[in-house]
């Protein structure tokens, strides 16, 4: 990894139709932790609940996952990620990186069912905890470069 890129903060975004969820890196990059899970309208529109996330965690880049088809395909919905990414970091003055969300959200639920979580407990969680997932196996892909 870089040295450069150490002691800041990466905030990955898992854009959803609904909900945003969303993960942080420590500030050595090693690794992410689930935050929020936030309306993605408010995010959007770079509403107050997402300006605070901002100002709280200080990030310096975005990395949100890219929803490709298994045979790692970009489908209609990946495109409206994109853009709607691109809408939010140009709004929040971040660089933006892209990486595969593939089955993140499947491990996600897999890891809340093994916690005794309920499919109702669940809502609202899966998505920072797919966020985090994908945010970490960026942040490892960066560490061997």
């Amino acid at each position: 990894m870089s040295d450069c890129l150490v002691g800041m903060r990466v905030l990955a975004l898992d854009i959803g139709e609904a909900r945003v969820g969303i993960a942080v890196s420590d500030p050595g990059l090693r690794v992410a932790s689930p935050v929020c899970v936030l309306p993605a309208q408010e995010v959007l529109s770079c509403a107050k609940s997402w300006k605070r996330v901002l100002q709280d965690w200080e990030p310096e880049r975005l990395v949100c996952g890219l929803p490709l088809s298994l045979d790692g395909e970009e489908g209609q919905w990946a495109k409206q990620v994109k853009a709607h990414a691109e809408q939010i970091a140009s709004l929040s003055q971040l660089p933006l990186f892209f990486t595969d969300e593939r089955l993140s959200s499947t491990e996600a639920k897999r890891i809340l069912r093994e916690k005794g979580l309920s499919e109702r407990e669940m809502r609202g969680k899966v998505d920072m905890i797919a966020a985090s997932l994908f945010l970490q196996a960026w942040l490892d892909t960066q560490a061997k470069n």
